[in-house]
């Protein structure tokens, strides 16, 4: 008999394992709590493990607020093997002996910090002409791609032993830590390609308090939900406006609002009954709707109620 799909309201920390892609991910944390709607906040590479945030219920109108966010990530490259993809699923094209030293390494960093221009990879899902550039790659095509600019806020070296280095990289949109693992290999004039890649942090939120599939699976079912944030748990970032009762009314029926120490900019916005939603405040402190949740109870964060 088919299970009864459940309103889930919430946000979940998942880690996801290797192997598995990202919407695999989510579908298998959706048949868990049996929710009726679902979304990531972004997809990891099957190679990748590590923190993937997953949206229930009217935490998915959030969604795109972790899309643009810096993410930050723990590599391990491996030098003088350059591979097809640029990572260990790809096949080998080229061996040579990595002859650098730590210093050398620590030198050629350096040149990847800050603003830097990044040619994206064939493999990857962008497209040209309406065809995802990876579908083109598998039949051997290589068409050109225009460098672009990425943003690395931080680089650190970790670790670096036996033609191989763990990274610990803060960036921004757009980055391929793949190239970025290419890029230092051809620095140092040698090759280079990623091993393992986990996720450590999306924008306010991190790897410390994501649970894995297998721990949600042997939770007993009415249990799991204290494994969800609630939805404005993607929010933190923004400043925070109260409203009263009457402007509430106003609000939620998609009507501006004057707030008291309203910062211009988006902020969310709150009732004593709970979250309202997102707005957008100007010079003048008036509020007007961006996103507005269907609840105001907060005993309705992170339920599990079933679905007309």
């Amino acid at each position: 008999m088919k299970r009864a799909k459940l309103r889930v309201d919430g946000v979940l920390l998942l880690d996801k394992p290797r192997g598995m892609t990202s919407n695999a991910a989510l579908q298998a944390a959706r048949r868990l709590f049996s929710a009726a709607r679902a979304g990531h906040t972004g997809t990891l590479d099957p190679l990748a493990t590590g923190l993937l945030p997953l949206c229930f219920g009217e935490a998915t109108k959030f969604a795109s607020d972790l899309l643009d966010a810096d993410k930050t990530y723990e590599a391990e490259i491996c030098f003088g093997v350059s591979t097809t993809t640029g990572d260990a699923e790809g096949e080998i094209v080229e061996r040579r002996t990595p002859v650098f030293e730590r210093r050398q390494l620590e030198a050629a960093l350096e040149k990847f910090r800050g603003r830097i221009a990044q040619i994206p990879p064939m493999y990857s899902a962008l497209k040209r002409d309406g065809q995802a550039l990876y579908k083109l790659a598998r039949q051997g095509v290589t068409v050109e791609r225009e460098a672009r600019e990425v943003v690395i806020a931080e680089l650190l070296l970790l670790d670096y032993s036996a033609g191989r280095c763990r990274l610990r990289v803060s960036c921004g949109k757009g980055t391929y830590i793949r190239t970025l693992a290419e890029d230092i290999g051809r620095a140092l004039d040698c090759g280079a390609h990623l091993t393992a890649l986990r996720r450590v942090a999306v924008g306010n939120v991190s790897i410390a308090r994501a649970v894995t599939l297998d721990a949600l699976a042997v939770l007993p079912e009415n249990e799991r939900p204290r494994a969800l944030l609630p939805p404005d748990a993607l929010l933190q970032n923004l400043p925070e406006i109260r409203l009263d009762e009457a402007q509430k009314e106003r609000f939620m029926h998609g009507n501006p609002v004057a707030a008291a120490g309203a910062i211009q900019g988006r902020c969310r916005v709150y009732a004593e009954s709970g979250l309202l939603g997102v707005g957008h405040a100007d010079a003048s402190g008036i509020v007007r709707p961006q996103r507005l949740v269907a609840f105001c109870d907060e005993t309705a964060l992170g339920s599990r109620t079933p679905c007309d």
